[in-house]
């Protein structure tokens, strides 16, 4: 399989495999099956796309940690700050110089990078996902700031217009005084794969 036309859109996968029978894309009708199955949007993928979200790439490390870690049926994905295009967009204080609003789209955001860990956890396949387990939300905000939990439902509701029912899930949201980068916000994650 050489994968679509020249010029064709979509979230096609070109497949030029060599697969150690020495002829590249060839494995027999099971691997003809699976190469299908490949070219195909996935019902996560397909939901993304309604909403108008494209998946960055997944953000390497800035220390000594890994993105994410995988243990057995669980994928548990480090911190995500608002990045955008290898930049954080939202940065201070959330109710000191960023809105309520703003800080609303960089919980979002962050749920956003890290579902783009997650597909990197489940090799591409966002169908492997079955539940949104916990996330923790990290909000920099000022002593007086008391509506985290608001903030933190930019990634929450994300989660369920994402994942439907799999993405009710349990949470923690915390006030911080700072997080790296100046991040507004910073969102943790656990996923349960099958």
């Amino acid at each position: 399989m050489t994968g679509a036309p020249e010029g064709a859109k979509g979230s096609i996968v070109t497949l030029n495999t060599f697969d150690g029978r020495g002829v590249a894309g060839y494995g027999g009708p099971e691997r003809d099956v699976e190469n299908r199955s490949r070219t195909m949007t996935g019902r996560i993928e397909a939901r993304l796309q309604e909403l108008g979200i494209t998946l960055p790439a997944p953000a390497a490390p800035v220390a000594n940690y890994i993105p994410y870690n995988l243990s057995g049926r669980l994928v548990v994905v480090s911190g995500q700050i608002p990045l955008r295009e290898g930049k954080i967009a939202f940065t201070g204080k959330v109710g000191a110089g960023v809105s309520m609003e703003d800080g609303r789209a960089a919980a979002r955001l962050c749920f956003i990078n890290l579902v783009a860990q997650v597909k990197a956890a489940c090799g591409g396949d966002l169908d492997k996902v079955t539940r949104v387990l916990r996330l923790g939300g990290f909000i920099a905000a000022g002593p007086d700031f008391t509506q985290h939990a608001v903030v933190m439902n930019g990634a929450s509701d994300l989660a369920v217009e994402v994942f439907g029912e799999a993405g009710r899930h349990a949470r923690t949201t915390i006030g911080v005084p700072s997080l790296p980068g100046d991040a507004a916000v910073e969102v943790e994650g656990m996923f349960e794969i099958g």
